[in-house]
């Protein structure tokens, strides 16, 4: 379990997170969602105690996450973070390995237990012929696959991720989310493509200028006027194999109607009259 309560962040004299709640159950996906600036890393990391709020409480299984230090921290919280670095000359293989430096005593040398915890993850995520290969030297959803395996390998119960589709072509973004929504741990991701985050999340918290202005299940987070008060966009909401999508309308076209509707996958071949666009996202 996750949970945030009433979470205030700054910088200096700037309030950036503004009385934030948030609570993500085992199994759960949440995902934080909004505009650029919105304060959503800012918010992920203070959920893993990189940053430290000036009011509020974050704890992690009921425990305040300030409370814990160090291993005992990485035991519980593993993180993907926005910006890793991708020239590290090292294997797939170490670099999943330190994902159980959590677990050994320092200076210590790998067990042969560490080892098969990183085959067994690189197995899972579909990644186990990459275990020799440099980590550099990987297209962006390879990494995006090795980074989860660490998490794996670190056997956390808890996973944060910022953006993790950044970078992803179309393909990799559903195959990662779809894998990080089978892992069946507590987990909290950072998106911007409110179709993914409609497919792959149980729960969304919409964030604007650092306060929740929508948040529940992606059908009453992704309300049309909710959308257009934080994105300032017409939506039409269309329900395509049992899954919500948005299609996006040009800013505030004068005559936009905003409106629901559902239709069949068969609907959306060319030529049907579907009213779906590019803003529609299928795998």
């Amino acid at each position: 379990m996750i949970s945030a309560t009433d979470v205030s962040v700054g910088y200096d004299d700037k309030l950036v997170i503004d009385g934030v709640g948030l609570r993500a159950g085992p199994g759960e996906v949440v995902g934080l969602i909004g505009p650029n600036g919105s304060g959503k890393t800012t918010f992920l990391r203070t959920l893993y105690a990189a940053l430290r709020p000036r009011a509020g409480l974050v704890a992690i299984d009921d425990e305040p996450v300030t409370t814990l230090r160090g291993a005992e921290l990485a035991r519980r919280v593993a993180v993907v973070a926005q910006e890793t670095p991708s020239d590290l000359p090292v294997t797939v293989a170490d670099m999943v390995l330190l994902g159980r430096a959590p677990h050994r005593k320092a200076l210590a040398p790998f067990s042969r237990e560490d080892h098969q915890a990183v085959a067994a993850a690189l197995t899972r995520v579909g990644a186990r012929d990459l275990a020799d290969r440099r980590y550099a030297t990987l297209s962006g959803g390879e990494k995006q696959r090795v980074l989860v395996a660490r998490t794996l390998a670190q056997q956390a119960e808890h996973l944060l991720l910022d953006e993790p589709t950044n970078h992803l072509d179309i393909r990799y973004q559903h195959e990662l989310l779809r894998m990080v929504g089978q892992l069946g741990v507590t987990t909290v991701v950072v998106l911007h493509d409110l179709n993914l985050a409609a497919r792959y999340c149980t729960t969304l918290v919409m964030l604007d200028r650092g306060r929740v202005v929508a948040s529940g299940t992606p059908d009453e987070a992704l309300t049309p006027d909710a959308l257009h008060r934080v994105y300032g966009i017409q939506v039409e909401r269309v329900i395509v194999g049992g899954c919500l999508q948005l299609v996006f309308s040009p800013v505030d076209q004068p005559g936009t109607r905003v409106r629901s509707s559902r239709m069949d996958d068969t609907d959306t071949s060319p030529g049907s009259g579907s009213p779906m666009g590019t803003g529609v996202t299928t795998p």
